[in-house]
């Protein structure tokens, strides 16, 4: 009359032996948009963690843009003649010691060697590393403006947008080539005399369109007016991206 129990004969209760382990799944890469952001997080995160590549790129660009404006301030006319001087020549430094100490960390310990033996793809490897780049560069930008700003007299809230969107396209040009270009040298002895050696001539085009539009936009030119400059820029980043991405397994393999 109660409710029928099975014995423990009738169950089927597997046993450890009849029990077959599955196979471990195979492990899919990521993707080649979330490699670039692994390796453009790796650097932010110890970037965050140290803080030196900002602090003394930022220190030392903030430093050039000061004794450029009291060592050549002559007037108002420095407005227009100097501070566009002042304000790339301490991007470019800065910009030249950012890469060097980018590419310090990975000479040490090895790590280069790991992100190589990595399932990373090279070209992957490269962007990541030029936006960490572009990150800690527009950083050092955002710090030298105001200090350009405060000693040339320049009005920002008239003149700050157009000068941010000159360094804004100058950025990615910057990054990509002084990553290309700081991973040749990586292997050398003297790298960062040659890396210096050989960016700064490559980014001139960038740099000289970038002086040369601060200067039209000083002396009142219009932000429709500066278009060449923004073209010249935006063609010499694109050329360097692209290189970049294409060269930069050979670059490491050489």
């Amino acid at each position: 009359e109660g409710s029928f129990v099975p014995s423990p004969e009738s169950r089927h209760v597997p046993t450890d032996s009849s029990v077959k382990p599955r196979a471990p799944l195979p492990r899919v890469p990521p993707g080649w948009f979330r490699q670039v952001l692994i390796v453009a997080r790796k650097d932010l995160r110890i970037e965050l963690a140290t803080g030196e590549v900002v602090t003394t790129s930022g220190f030392f660009a903030v430093l050039v843009a000061i004794v450029a404006s009291i060592s050549f301030f002559a007037g108002q006319d420095a407005r227009r003649e100097i501070a566009p001087g002042a304000l790339w020549v301490s991007i470019s430094f800065a910009s030249v010691l950012a890469l060097s100490r980018t590419w310090q960390r990975e000479r040490d310990d090895g790590a280069l060697r790991g992100l190589l033996v990595s399932p990373l793809s090279p070209s992957a490897i490269f962007l990541g590393k030029a936006i960490g780049v572009a990150v800690f560069v527009t950083i050092v930008e955002l710090l030298v403006v105001p200090v350009v700003a405060l000693f040339f007299s320049i009005d920002l809230s008239s003149d700050g947008p157009a000068m941010l969107a000159l360094l804004a396209a100058a950025t990615p040009g910057i990054a990509a080539s002084g990553t290309l270009f700081g991973a040749m040298t990586v292997r050398t002895r003297a790298r960062d005399l040659v890396l210096a050696s050989v960016l700064l001539p490559l980014v001139a085009p960038s740099l000289l369109a970038g002086v040369a539009g601060t200067r039209a936009l000083f002396t009142g030119a219009s932000f429709a007016e500066l278009g060449d400059y923004f073209v010249l820029m935006g063609v010499f980043g694109f050329v360097f991206v692209a290189g970049g991405l294409g060269l930069f397994e050979s670059v490491l393999e050489g």
